[in-house]
């Protein structure tokens, strides 16, 4: 509780000195949230800084602020002059409200893409291996601004069967949820497919399908056995989609606590966004809660007294060629871009239809799509890849300390990724790193929770207590029995996350973040060419294609993702001839102790 309170803290302090930190002056960017037409004269602005008492400094504003907390005030908007607390809570219950739509729709998207496998293990027919499909990699990868723009675009406006903007009612819930919640179901699902064939492997699973247990008892107890290593995970969605559905509030229209935050940190309304952050943390506080309480209830005693079960199985070599019909695929869409000059503009060929001369078509300046998608992907690709792999062993390493990460990544969680992206900029200053900085600053704490709670697993397992009872010691059992259980289900969870980073750092440029146009980035692309979706559907759906593709190569990769074998050295044991004191059988029990020796050795009784 110390060390979350801490880290609350701490990020409440870095938000309050968030505008001394940009080097800006507080008052000119207040006048222009407020007013952008009204000149910002010396008046102007020293009458801002007398009314907020900007003069005073941070800390000065920082305690008054939160000493008005204490007493149930919140302070008053800087932008608007209204209170806080009451913007603050309604902006929360609408986020709170999409947030359980949104999973309703992860977790029906999520049995889908186990389905087969839960069918499969169930009656005995899963083999060595799950199924693996790369639908669901290819529906994980895929933005949720993009998602949001289709459905808007062809189910609210084209087929008219849904409403597309505004908050009025539960009709008017449904796309959001939708958007949100497919690309979280599909990695949730990606997850809980990964555990499945170790649930279904156990002796528990064997004895029912022996027994004639019904398939459906079979299945329903595979996913509670597999619950625990998931909601952590779960927990950190539930926070995502309340304070990271940024994009998905704005093409709605909708009011909640991602658009306001958004808008706060853009303006420097610090009471705004203060109060905005601490909410997210304390959602993110009960989140990891009841997640936490979840697991117990469900693993029951197992995890004290060390009777579970290793849901780790080395995995079996995956077929190379499905990856590499994607990676050959890849390649053929980059490779012919490259020659091309993805900045030549050409104002009589915009938004001109895929031909043969411009294969994706042009955007909205006459550029071939082609060419920016190509160069494109030499700098995300390998930007993202290295932000993925600092990602992986921060996860790993912090994971493998819950006591200290889980308060740290319950925190972190709860920061919007603009919020991150410009706090880091505040620090380090605008550049090409910047981007990739802060998404690494987020990007590890899901990688990390996962680590710990597989962790949490394997050290109740069996295998693991008896092989502490042979004398093994720490690093031994880090080393050779639960670093090879951890790390490859959290490498294909890593692989499974890298088109999302890849989007990720383009999304921030776009925002004035990093790379600014015209830079031939994914996520620049994706953003440019989204208001021509409905006249030029090709300019978005090319890159939102190859963006797929990298998910569903990335996956099929990370499908036989497993350790090295290490090479055991056996002891060789002298055989020596017996003296015949020593082959000779042993004496005859005396008839009273006859029941003592029939009984084991061994036994509690």
């Amino acid at each position: 509780m110390l060390w979350r309170a801490a880290l609350t803290a701490a990020l409440v302090c870095a938000i309050g000195l968030l505008p001394w930190l940009s080097r800006s002056d507080p008052a000119l960017t207040v006048l222009k949230a407020r007013s952008a037409e009204r000149a910002p004269t010396p008046e102007t602005l020293r009458a801002i800084r007398e009314q907020l008492d900007l003069d005073d400094g941070p800390f000065h504003l920082l305690a008054k602020w939160l000493g008005g907390l204490l007493h149930g005030d919140a302070g008053r908007s800087w932008v608007s002059n209204t209170d806080v607390l009451p913007a603050v809570t309604q902006a929360l219950g609408a986020s709170l409200l999409l947030m359980s739509g949104a999973v309703v729709v992860a977790v029906l998207t999520a049995a889908a893409t186990c389905a087969r496998t839960l069918y499969l293990g169930s009656r005995r027919r899963l083999g060595d291996r799950g199924p693996g499909g790369t639908g669901s990699a290819v529906l994980a990868a895929l933005p949720e601004f993009l998602v949001a723009s289709v459905l808007a675009s062809v189910v609210g406006v084209q087929l008219g069967w849904l409403p597309a903007l505004g908050w009025y009612g539960p009709r008017w819930m449904i796309l959001p949820a939708l958007s949100l919640g497919l690309p979280a179901g599909a990695i949730l699902g990606r997850l809980l497919d990964d555990l499945l064939p170790g649930a279904f492997a156990e002796p528990w699973a064997l004895a029912a399908a022996a027994r004639g247990v019904p398939p459906a008892s079979v299945a329903r107890q595979a996913l509670r056995r597999c619950a625990p290593g998931l909601l952590p995970n779960l927990g950190l969605f539930v926070v995502g989609l309340t304070g990271g559905a940024v994009a998905v509030e704005q093409i709605f229209d909708i009011p909640g606590l991602g658009r306001l935050t958004l808008r706060a940190a853009l303006a420097q309304d610090l009471p705004v966004l203060q109060t905005g952050t601490l909410a997210l943390v304390a959602l993110a506080a009960l989140a990891a809660l009841a997640a936490r309480l979840g697991v117990r209830r469900l693993t029951g005693p197992a995890l004290r007294d060390g009777a579970l079960h290793s849901l780790h199985r080395p995995a079996q070599p995956a077929p190379r060629v499905v990856p590499l019909v994607y990676g050959l695929l890849l390649t053929a869409v980059i490779a012919p871009g490259l020659p091309r000059d993805p900045l030549a503009l050409d104002t009589t060929a915009r938004l001109q239809a895929p031909t043969w001369t411009n294969p994706f078509g042009t955007d909205a300046l006459g550029r071939d799509v082609l060419a920016r998608i190509a160069h494109g992907a030499l700098t995300t690709l390998g930007t993202a890849l290295a932000v993925s792999a600092a990602a992986l062993l921060t996860g790993v390493l912090l994971g493998l300390l819950p006591r200290l990460s889980r308060p740290l990544v319950d925190t972190v969680n709860a920061v919007p990724p603009v919020l991150a992206a410009l706090l880091v900029t505040g620090i380090t200053g605008s550049g090409p790193w910047t981007p990739a900085l802060a998404v690494a600053v987020v990007a590890w704490s899901p990688l990390a929770t996962h680590t710990s709670a597989l962790l949490g697993q394997e050290r109740a397992t069996l295998h693991l207590t008896a092989t502490r009872a042979l004398g093994a010691g720490r690093w031994y059992l880090l080393w050779h029995e639960l670093l090879p259980a951890v790390l490859p289900p959290v490498v294909r969870h890593a692989l499974l996350r890298l088109p999302g980073i890849a989007l990720g750092l383009a999304a921030l440029g776009f925002l004035g973040l990093g790379a600014q146009p015209p830079s031939p980035e994914w996520g620049l692309l994706l953003a440019e060419n989204q208001p021509y979706i409905e006249r030029a559907p090709w300019a978005v759906l090319a890159p939102a294609a190859v963006l797929a593709l990298l998910g569903a190569l990335a996956v099929t990769a990370a499908g036989g993702t497993r350790l090295p074998r290490r090479r055991r050295n056996v002891a060789r044991v002298t055989v020596r001839p017996s003296s015949p004191e020593e082959t000779a059988p042993p004496p005859e029990p005396p008839a009273h102790s006859a029941l003592a020796a029939r009984a084991p050795t061994d036994s509690p009784w």
